[in-house]
């Protein structure tokens, strides 16, 4: 992990405060970047997105999927847990939290936005961090590689249906078409775009692959905190009126990744899968694609929205709760094993 990475929620809290501080200082400035849209998707916005997401699913190689059936029973964990669980139970949370516990404390009327936001963050598996995470638990590569492979390939079609049953059972009107364009701009379109530059430079070398990372892998990061800038330049008047908010929406984010790294964890010692596999089995069961969650949250349901805040949130928490979750997982492995080897 570099310096940069490491330190992402520290960079996140200082675009929350030039945020809030840019837009009071320049409101007529963030109006007009508002204004830039076309069939409900910000021009700017979608840029620093495929900025975001194509470095990352540049790194994904779909011929791992091959590779499926060496580390088949971890790969059932991790697709049980994204794909069975992981919405599901954050929308029952966020429900709980955000719509029952939560709701008097909260703006009037904007929990319904929140709970959609974090429905949008739970629906996708992390593409990018994962490979980190993985590392430093000393993860088996080929499985992380083949996982991420599969969740990409899953996501094309899943991600449309899941969300808009979760927003619909939750009484959230899902504007359909806005919906299916915001999966093709944000899924489709960069898987598309990000394999067949992968493969072109690949046909000229690793090497050329490596150089490209090498330079838009800093491109990614800035394009990140540049949106989260905007972003809490929209919200900053909110924000500033009710801190609270961001910590109660934190809440329903902590107990769902905690939650689905247990699950995948615990799972993986009942099936009796090596540990240097249960490792970024937890790891990728609990983490989000939050730049994916970002864009459809803005295009569904518009940058001043408090979905897009909730989503906001999820990527505050994203760093320093992985870690946790890579600390439990190093201090646990005596335990593990011994578990598997009984």
């Amino acid at each position: 992990m570099t310096l940069f990475e490491r330190y992402l929620t520290l960079w996140v809290a200082l675009c929350i405060l030039t945020g809030i501080a840019l837009g009071h200082l320049l409101p007529d400035l963030f109006s007009a970047i508002a204004a830039m849209e076309i069939a409900r998707v910000n021009l700017v916005v979608a840029v620093l997105i495929w900025l975001m997401i194509v470095p990352m699913l540049l790194k994904v190689d779909f011929g791992a999927l091959g590779s499926v059936g060496r580390h088949w029973r971890g790969i059932g964990v991790t697709l049980i847990v994204n794909w069975m669980i992981k919405p599901f139970s954050m929308a029952l949370l966020g429900t709980f939290f955000l719509g029952y516990l939560f709701a008097p404390i909260l703006p009037a009327g904007a929990s319904s936005s929140y709970i959609a936001g974090l429905i949008l963050l739970a629906a996708a598996p992390c593409t990018a961090m994962v490979f980190v995470w993985s590392n430093l638990v000393d993860g088996e590569p080929t499985y992380t590689l083949s996982q991420v492979a599969l969740n990409d390939l899953i996501m094309v079609f899943a991600f449309a249906p899941i969300v808009g049953l979760l927003l619909g059972v939750a009484s959230i009107t899902v504007p359909w078409d806005t919906l299916a364009l915001s999966v093709g701009l944000y899924i489709v379109v960069p898987v598309l775009l990000a394999q067949a530059i992968r493969w072109t430079l690949l046909h000229r070398g690793r090497q050329s692959l490596d150089a490209l990372l090498a330079v838009m892998g800093p491109i990614s990061l800035v394009s990140l905190l540049v949106t989260l800038v905007l972003l809490f330049g929209f919200q900053g008047e909110q924000i500033v009126r009710q801190p609270l908010v961001i910590a109660l929406i934190a809440v329903p984010i902590l107990f769902q990744v905690y939650l689905n790294a247990g699950v995948a964890y615990w799972l993986s010692r009942r099936l009796g899968v090596a540990w240097c596999v249960a490792g970024p089995a937890a790891l990728i069961g609990a983490s989000n694609f939050f730049e994916l969650a970002v864009a459809a949250a803005i295009s569904l349901f518009g940058l001043h929205s408090g979905a897009a805040l909730a989503t906001v949130v999820g990527v505050l928490v994203e760093v320093p709760v992985m870690l946790s979750i890579v600390a439990l997982v190093g201090r646990t492995r005596p335990w593990y094993e011994k578990g598997i080897a009984a």
